[in-house]
């Protein structure tokens, strides 16, 4: 009897450790195939390209919340900055890199809603060589009008534009830029006409404003709100679709004169087109839980910019759809080039 107890006992656990090699195979065979063969992401450092130039307002947003979601994964996302071209060049090389989310791209409505329309032979397309991950933010900007034009709201400057057809003189950072599309797409829903003047940027523009040579100008309100503040400009408005924490006294376009007008820069993360759905769904939610955090959320503001709803991939790839169509009428509508 002894033996044969030790025999069961020994059999019961010879059974019982095959049970659970068994299972131990099953699941192994249900890990996906990341796990078996490669480590989880990230491993190791991401690369960020930024395709504008640095200390810009996209470098400088995309340093923030870049910053909160290397804390937040415990791995450094290092920002690489690929200027040139309105943001296409380093669009472009991003698109070529590899699918396995260790290079993304920190963009915004330019390289994806615009240069599009405006540039014809690019060498990537924006809804094909992409996959679209998150939308981060959005920044309106602030209509700046001298101080010698006889208007205080965007309602007294349509009727004063109709009063004076052609005879207004709008700035803008240059041809094809967010500026002059805002302009443009103002002056077609007012049913006015202006002139455009493009600069070379806004610091001569600003100059000029101040001293009445040209008359208006959309600008962004971190960079404008101190010429209002002097007193050397006058502002009539913001562009969102709701009042801005910097200027929060300011109404929108849309309720001071213009039903229906709105328009942001927005910004967002991309990464190569190929990318597997899973790993697309993690960087989403890494960067949603970033640009939340309270710390990032009060260093936007400082630059005008604020959180945007948080998204799936799907939903972002709608939003830039419809943005991009809205700026292809505009240019179309306005016969806007970059010549």
């Amino acid at each position: 009897m002894p033996a044969r107890s030790a025999i069961s006992s020994s059999r019961r656990q010879w059974i019982q450790a095959a049970a659970v090699l068994a299972g131990g195979l099953l699941a192994q065979a249900s890990v996906p195939a990341q796990a078996q063969g490669e480590a989880p992401w990230p491993s190791r450092p991401v690369r960020v390209v930024v395709p504008f130039p640095p200390s810009g307002a996209t470098d400088l947003v995309a340093r923030v919340i870049a910053q909160r979601v290397s804390q937040e994964l415990g791995q450094q996302l290092v920002i690489d900055n690929k200027p040139g071209a309105g943001g296409t060049i380093g669009a472009a090389e991003a698109a070529k890199a590899a699918p396995d989310g260790y290079t993304l791209l920190f963009t915004t409505s330019s390289t994806h809603a615009i240069s599009p329309h405006l540039m014809p032979r690019l060498s990537y397309k924006a809804d094909k060589d992409f996959t679209p991950i998150a939308h981060m933010a959005d920044a309106a900007s602030v209509l700046l009008v001298t101080p010698s034009l006889p208007v205080r709201s965007v309602a007294e400057l349509i009727a004063y534009a109709k009063a004076h057809p052609g005879q207004l003189n709008y700035a803008s950072s240059g041809n094809g830029t967010i500026v002059h599309l805002n302009t443009a797409a103002f002056a077609a829903q007012a049913g006015i006409r202006l002139t455009h003047v493009p600069y070379k940027g806004t610091a001569q523009s600003i100059t000029d404003l101040a001293a009445g040579q040209v008359h208006l100008l959309f600008d962004s309100i971190p960079t404008g709100m101190p010429h209002v503040a002097s007193g050397r400009l006058r502002a009539l408005a913001v562009t969102g679709d709701k009042r801005s924490a910097l200027a929060p006294n300011l109404p929108t376009v849309a309720e001071s004169g213009l039903p229906g007008y709105s328009s942001v820069t927005w910004f967002g993360v991309y990464g190569p087109a190929g990318m597997k759905p899973e790993l697309v769904e993690r960087i989403n939610q890494a960067f949603n839980q970033a640009v939340r955090n309270p710390d990032v959320i009060a260093s936007l503001a400082k630059q005008g910019v604020e959180p945007a709803k948080a998204q799936t991939p799907k939903e972002f790839a709608a939003m830039v759809k419809a943005d991009s169509a809205r700026w292809a009428k505009v240019i179309k509508d306005n016969h806007i080039t970059l010549e």
